[in-house]
Formats: structure tokens, sequence, C-alpha cells
């Protein structure tokens, strides 16, 4: 998995700005852009996954990155479900549901790999990169 400078170098960061970016475009449109409390929830949840990761990271230690991963984790689980009641309440065409739900699904694997790296690899010391900025 090697080392990051920036957070932007994270590939589960990387993912989560697509996710984002997916659910913005999604969540505009027709009548999933009139259902404010839906469409504010899914868009707070999904910016919650790529704000996690970027916090952890900055807060140095691998510990504290590996919490914020978990919860940047579960925040892609929330915009999984969310897509659920989307397609069901008609939101969604079954075709960009699936995709939405495939973007949902690879940030969370990728989130999860992460962390995997870090509880072996990163917690042997006490910081999961080579070098400061």
């Amino acid at each position: 998995m090697g080392t990051f400078r920036t957070f932007e170098e994270i590939e589960a960061w990387q993912q989560a700005r697509t996710l984002a970016k997916m659910v913005y475009e999604a969540s505009g449109k027709g009548a999933f852009g009139r259902d404010f409390a839906l469409r504010d929830q899914i868009r707070r949840a999904a910016v919650s996954v790529m704000s996690n990761i970027a916090e952890g990271f900055g807060r140095g230690g691998a510990r504290e990155f590996v919490q914020f991963l978990t919860v940047a984790r579960g925040s892609a689980s929330e915009v999984s479900a969310q897509f659920y009641v989307a397609l069901d309440q008609g939101y969604l065409a079954q075709r960009d549901y699936r995709r939405l739900q495939e973007q949902a699904t690879r940030t969370g694997s990728v989130v999860s790999g992460l962390v995997r790296y870090l509880r072996t690899a990163g917690l042997r010391g006490s910081k999961y990169r080579t070098s400061d900025k």
C-alpha cells in the first residue's frame, strides 16, 4: 500500500470523492432534489466519508486514523442504505441505483482495506507516513 504525504493521494479518499460527486449529481434531479430531507441526509453522509478520511489522516497517528476510517466506512454504509430509500421512492432508475451502489460498495471496500493495512503494518509504529510536508 505504501505511504502517502497528503490525503488526496489516498485511494479511499479518491473513491469517496467520486461517491460524493455521484451523490450530488443524482440527488439534485427531479423528485429526489425536492425531497430535501433525504437529499440533505445522503449528501451529508457522502461528504462525511471524504471528511473523516481527511481528518483522520491529518491527526498523524495510525490508531486515530483507523478510528476515523471506521466512521468513514459507516458513512459509506449509510449512503448505501439511503440509495435503497431513493430507489423505493422512485427517485432512481434501477440502472442508476446499481451504479451508485457499486461506487458506495467500492468506497467502503477500499476504506476497509486501508483499515486492515493500518492495523497490521501501520500500527507497529506511531506514524503511518514516512515524512511530513
